[in-house]
């Protein structure tokens, strides 16, 4: 389960204090995909490294009481000028899992050929972003983290690959998805929130979810 038990947090951007969580409570059950629709602007981001460990509240706890994924596309774990090769092993070595294993599930599902022994430096975007998707998917968590939604990638068999094995993971871990776009949401979720001014308000339901969404943002 993940907790978020009164929690705050804010920044001061130059002239005003953004709120982006007030005193927030609510909780992750696992085997509940969640979905949270964000307007731009409003914290996903935040939101999802505080899930995550990475950003710490104002105020209140965060409780993991699980093996908690960090958020797709987060590249901090990883060095730039080692070769996917050399971080995939070192990334296993401290999550405890078997190096060639996840090395091998690496290589298999990044299709990078002779790239993934180059750095990681010297990377397209989307090259780098297959590489984060398929280390996550490679290591064992109970929830998984992700950020507006699988990553941009123009490679057909690559985006085939991670969702049919994103598909699968769902029917034994839990998913928590933020994204502005409801759409990205539908695959995965099967509980809804909206975050909206500092708030996180709780739904049965996608569609619930999108009626406070859409009257908020179009009005």
């Amino acid at each position: 389960m993940l907790e978020f038990e009164n929690v705050s947090k804010s920044f001061w951007t130059g002239t005003q204090r953004k709120v982006i969580l007030d005193r927030v409570s609510f909780r992750v059950e696992l085997g509940k995909s969640l979905g949270i629709l964000a307007p731009n602007g409003t914290g996903k981001t935040t939101l999802i490294n505080m899930m995550a460990g990475l950003e710490k509240p104002d105020e209140g706890e965060v409780h993991r009481n699980c093996r908690i994924s960090f958020p797709l596309g987060f590249m901090g774990g990883v060095v730039s000028k080692h070769s996917a090769f050399e971080n995939s092993r070192y990334i296993a070595r401290l999550y405890g899992l078997d190096p060639d294993y996840v090395e091998a599930f690496c290589r298999w599902m990044c299709d990078l050929g002779e790239y993934f022994d180059q750095p990681l430096g010297t990377y397209s975007q989307g090259m780098r972003a297959r590489f984060s998707f398929a280390l996550m998917l490679a290591l064992d968590f109970d929830i998984y983290l992700i950020d507006e939604g699988m990553p941009s990638s123009t490679d057909v068999e690559f985006n085939r690959k991670a969702g049919e094995i994103l598909k699968e993971r769902l029917r034994t871990t839990t998913v928590v998805i933020v994204s502005h776009q409801p759409k990205t949401l539908e695959r995965f979720a099967s509980s809804a929130a909206v975050l909206m001014g500092g708030q996180i308000y709780m739904f049965d339901s996608l569609e619930e979810a999108k009626q406070l969404y859409d009257y908020e943002t179009q009005s």
